[in-house]
């Protein structure tokens, strides 16, 4: 199949010819994140004066994103009709699908949110960090519920497998049919290798699906999910082997794997401790609600690791991704209070590397190697069972729905198109694909749709520190300037009234070169700053703003000419 016929250009021109509709008589569409990255999710539906929202995640930073902490969805079009949102429907408890609702839900209205009791803990308990934050307006929803949310929109929830519990997808009744949202899953086996629960897809493929949006960030991944019974048996065998501790890395939101991982501690009489606060919080909330039962005395607490012997213990610990601030990095820098890595200890990688982070992480296991810890990691034995359905699992579930239009969501570009390919494999015409990027709008009628020449603003908002949206494009172009090739700051000091100089310029370095080595060159650099500022006619009066500018574009130049570099020149003009 040729890549052409999934171009955003060819599928506009052909559905822009069916539009026998006036446009609010057409149920929209758009995503604001989650359709060209992996992670900040977040569409609505939108239909005449009423919409519904579903998902509101972060995005991790980037390489070209320096010193940001978050990226979170666009929300302005949102913002403008904050009147007319009937509710927000939080799919899951990652943070790559909640994280954003304490930045976000003021902006929008304060809707209500609807979601499953475990993410709703999970919620509440981060919005503690943002005290001024509005109360949210939260209702519980489980498998089976339905929910009359407006005229003209209600919706179904049906439970599906993830590796966090309390997972479900959305069948969302409309004025043109029902829209079914599966986020992420996969398929849940049995100890025999069967997939269990098969059953829920089947009764949503009785509703008339309309149009089926599918989470895409394992398309291209042939077969099937690796068990979660694989996945236990293999830890539990490295257990079994190691003589002395064990630390075994994962995402805070695992709680299904973590509780097996300490009944698997348990059965090999070892102590579990953890370090990582946004693991406790999770393990605590779920244990409180019912999703984990743990005898308290395998619980040990994190300072109280030194009155066990080393093959007593099992640590579970954050950041498996390399997050410079997660307990494992910490671990490793020799930064953590109680824990340092030693020769023998046995570390486990039980989760996947995310795209993206693949340096980091490799870092880690350098790190500990030097070190003298044995590093396992999930893409050499099975630690890790994605939360993601692989090709085949895609397949079975489409043509259990067999819907009429296809929507692939959730993941890059090439993912969705993979999944478009598996729809087309098993009966979905490619006419009734719907591939489009965040902000384009689908427009969706009864028997048609069609992508509008609509944009709705989803360029990156990015939070840094307390600032939500205040780091522009321009402030990441210099960061990534100042990263790549430095800075030299130039401090020129004038005679107000004749515009002399009154001591040599100034010159300070950072990540440009080193002064003291480069006396010759600087010298240059000084003699080019006093000839570009006595230029200026001793009768014409000093304007600061056009000298600054000035010294920026001529020293620039030089110092490219120079060294082939272009570090940010920052001139500061001193009038005496």
């Amino acid at each position: 199949m040729s890549p052409k016929k999934f171009q955003k250009s060819t599928i506009r021109n052909k559905q822009e010819k069916k539009q026998p509709l006036k446009t609010d008589e057409y149920l929209k569409f758009a995503s604001l994140g989650g359709l060209e990255e992996v992670g900040r999710n977040m569409m609505f539906f939108e239909y005449k004066d009423e919409i519904v929202v579903i998902d509101a995640g972060l995005q991790f930073p980037e390489e070209d994103t320096p010193g940001v902490d978050y990226i979170i969805p666009n929300i302005s079009y949102l913002e403008s009709k904050k009147e007319n949102i009937q509710a927000l429907f939080l799919t899951h408890a990652h943070y790559d699908h909640i994280g954003a609702v304490p930045y976000i839900i003021e902006k929008i209205g304060n809707p209500t949110i609807y979601t499953t009791q475990l993410t709703k803990a999970i919620i509440e308990k981060r919005q503690e960090e943002f005290p001024n934050a509005p109360k949210l307006d939260i209702e519980v929803v489980k498998d089976g519920d339905k929910v009359e949310i407006s005229r003209y929109f209600s919706a179904e929830i049906f439970s599906v497998e993830h590796n966090v519990p309390d997972s479900f997808g959305i069948i969302l009744t409309t004025p043109i049919g029902n829209i079914c949202h599966i986020p992420d899953f996969k398929f849940d086996y049995d100890e025999n290798g069967k997939p269990r629960n098969l059953n829920v897809f089947e009764n949503v493929g009785k509703k008339n699906i309309h149009t089926l949006s599918l989470d895409s960030t394992n398309a291209e991944v042939p077969g099937y999910s690796v068990s979660e019974r694989v996945v236990e048996k293999n830890i539990e065998d490295i257990l079994k082997k190691a003589k002395g501790r064990i630390v075994i890395a994962m995402f805070a939101s695992l709680l299904t794997r973590i509780a097996e991982i300490i009944k698997i501690a348990e059965r090999q009489k070892r102590y579990v401790a953890i370090s990582g606060s946004s693991m406790k919080n999770n393990i605590l909330i779920a244990q409180n609600l019912g999703y984990l039962k743990i005898k308290e005395e395998n619980l040990i607490p994190i300072q109280g690791i030194h009155k066990y012997k080393d093959n007593q213990l099992l640590i579970l610990s954050t950041g498996a991704q390399g997050e410079p601030n997660a307990s494992l990095m910490k671990i490793i820098n020799g930064e953590h209070k109680y824990i340092k890595i030693k020769p023998g200890d046995t570390v486990i990688f039980s989760a996947s590397v995310v795209p993206g982070n693949e340096r980091a992480v490799q870092i880690l296991k350098d790190n500990l190697a030097r070190q003298g810890a044995n590093v396992y990691q999930s893409n050499i034995i099975d630690f890790h069972s994605s939360g993601h359905a692989p090709q085949e699992e895609l397949k079975q579930v489409i043509q259990m729905i067999h819907p009429k239009f296809f929507l692939p969501t959730h993941g890059y570009y090439f993912m969705r198109y993979k999944n478009a390919e598996i729809a087309q494999e098993v009966g979905v015409p490619q006419k009734n694909i719907i591939l489009v990027d965040n902000g384009q709008v689908v427009l969706l009628a009864k028997d048609n749709f069609f992508i509008s020449k609509e944009n709705i603003p989803a360029y990156y908002v990015m939070v840094d520190g307390l600032g939500v949206g205040d780091v522009e494009e321009v402030v990441i172009r210099d960061r990534k300037a100042l990263s790549q090739e430095g800075m030299v700051v130039i401090i020129v000091t004038l005679d107000r009234k004749s515009g002399n100089l009154l001591k040599n310029p100034d010159i300070i370095s950072r990540g440009f070169i080193y002064l003291k080595e480069s006396k010759k060159f600087v010298e240059e650099l000084r003699n080019k700053i006093k000839t570009t500022v006595t230029r200026i006619p001793y009768y014409q009066p000093i304007e600061a703003d056009y000298l600054k500018y000035l010294i920026r574009e001529q020293i620039s130049q030089f110092l490219y000419n120079r060294t082939k570099r272009r570090p940010v020149v920052i001139p500061v003009v001193i009038e005496v």
